[in-house]
């Protein structure tokens, strides 16, 4: 049987993990409470309590590095602006990685990284990035530290924004004046996310980068509208006026050329549960 870990068992790995098991693997994960443990355990999902406070802390958490493959899902909080602290989280579950048999590791970042300025063709995985031109440093430095004098296979993933189940874009604006609707969205719903990772991991797509977003990119406010109608919350009460047409999108195409096919290829068409959720 082949083994995965899944360092965060959270929104992207609880479905993730459910999903191999499903396919034959046998899969730990991690949490960072035993509330959380509990609840996984019923849903058929052994969990270690493990957490990087930026050092390793928990019960048994070497376990997690003894699978042939290693899903690492930490976010950096980046809105609590200490993304030094994610890389410091890094650099300890780098040095357990190092000293692990674990061969092939998963590392999940983010469409972010792409400089934020729009540019005349969509962001693809061979876009040079840099110190200087990165949307975001940390994001970028995340990356760096796990690609640098590695032992072991290393596929990036980089999602764009992460939407389905209980995420729904409209909530967000919903009642609120002079929104953002005139840009184009890099979205990607929870359903392919999930799908994604299985696909490499089936396939064996390893030491490549992958961005991660729905192939076709709506307008914001149509977006926002859809939601309102469909489930039943308040659309923006109003939209900034700004021209079309200026779009930072993210290209989803290497991932098509693996064979790869979107559950939900428009975000006009994502499912959500229901708003009152």
């Amino acid at each position: 049987m082949r083994t995965v870990s899944i360092i965060g068992l959270g929104w992207i790995g609880e479905p993730l993990g459910i999903q191999l098991k499903k396919k034959g693997f046998q899969v730990l994960g991690s949490t960072t409470s035993a509330e959380k443990q509990e609840n996984l355990s019923k849903n058929g999902l052994k969990a270690i309590q493990f957490s990087l406070n930026p050092h390793p802390e928990g019960i048994g958490f070497n376990s997690l590095f003894q699978a042939e493959i290693l899903v690492v899902n930490i976010p950096p909080r980046t809105r609590s602006g200490n993304g030094e602290f994610h890389l410091e989280q890094l650099k300890y579950l780098r040095s357990l990685l190092d000293n692990s048999p674990i061969k092939k590791v998963i590392f999940v970042s983010s469409t972010g990284i792409y400089p934020e300025a729009p540019a005349g063709e969509e962001y693809a995985e061979d876009f040079c990035l840099t110190h200087e031109n990165a949307g975001n440093d940390i994001l970028y430095r995340a990356e760096q530290l796990m690609e640098k004098d590695r032992s072991y296979d290393l596929t990036i993933v980089r999602f764009g924004g992460l939407m389905g189940k209980d995420r729904i874009p409209g909530k967000y604006f919903s009642g609120k004046e002079n929104v953002a609707g005139h840009t184009r969205v890099n979205f990607i719903h929870q359903n392919d996310v999930v799908g994604i990772l299985t696909w490499i991991i089936e396939k064996g797509l390893w030491n490549e980068t992958f961005n991660g977003v729905a192939p076709i990119h709506p307008l914001r406010r149509e977006i926002y509208e859809k939601n309102a109608a469909q489930l039943g919350i308040s659309p923006p009460v109003s939209y900034q006026n700004e021209p079309e047409g200026l779009d930072r999108l993210i290209d989803s195409r290497k991932i098509l050329e693996t064979g790869f096919e979107f559950e939900f290829p428009d975000p006009l068409t994502f499912s959500y549960l229901s708003a009152s959720h």
